[in-house]
């Protein structure tokens, strides 16, 4: 099993973001990249955010549980010429189904649903990496944030103040469904609790 450890921009693909998942039982930790609306579908769940209108992912909730379906799990199941595949376990009506899908798509289903993600061990042993030992907990913390901390040179309030506005951006962004601009508010919002 594994979770979600973090999600940020790809460095490699411009447009792409990395999604990290990290095994609950090990140290092994596996990168993929996935797309922009993937990554905004995944993001929002995880912030509880609430968009006005269901996304793509919240309609296949919808859908499944008004057909009195439920989603067991999810799971990685394949790594193919740098492709990863994966598989949503469905049960409801004394019927079981795998269905396939792509990675991003599952975990944004299984995180609304609430089920474990699961990852093939030959896929693990194929892809995933085990931090350096010297990299501890910081390591999702991007080395730009040190200088920017120290470059600070509002007070609090003033901070407090960027942080009321960027809330305020957000949830107009929200509200026009621009969930690009809402990630990247969320982002800014991130970087400023994390500077404290």
């Amino acid at each position: 099993m594994v979770d979600i450890l973090g999600l940020s921009p790809s460095p490699s693909s411009p447009g792409a973001y990395a999604l990290i998942l990290k095994e609950t039982e090990g140290d092994r930790r596996l990168p993929i990249i996935i797309g922009q609306f993937e990554a905004q579908a995944i993001a929002l769940e995880l912030e509880g955010i609430k968009p006005p209108r269901p996304l793509t992912h919240d309609l296949v909730k919808n859908v499944l549980d008004s057909l009195g379906n439920t989603l067991a799990d999810v799971i990685i199941s394949e790594l193919r010429e740098g492709t990863f595949y994966a598989r949503l376990n469905v049960e409801g009506n004394s019927t079981a189904h795998e269905i396939d899908a792509r990675p991003s798509d599952a975990i944004a289903i299984a995180i609304r649903f609430g089920v474990p993600i699961f990852v093939a061990e030959t896929v693990m042993e194929e892809a995933s990496t085990v931090p350096d030992s010297d990299e501890g907990e910081a390591e999702g913390e991007p080395a730009s944030d040190k200088p920017k901390k120290s470059r600070e040179r509002s007070p609090a309030f003033t901070k407090e103040s960027k942080m009321q506005q960027l809330q305020k951006e957000l949830g107009d962004a929200i509200g026009r469904e621009d969930y690009e601009r809402a990630a990247k508010i969320r982002d800014e919002l991130r970087r400023l609790q994390l500077g404290d």
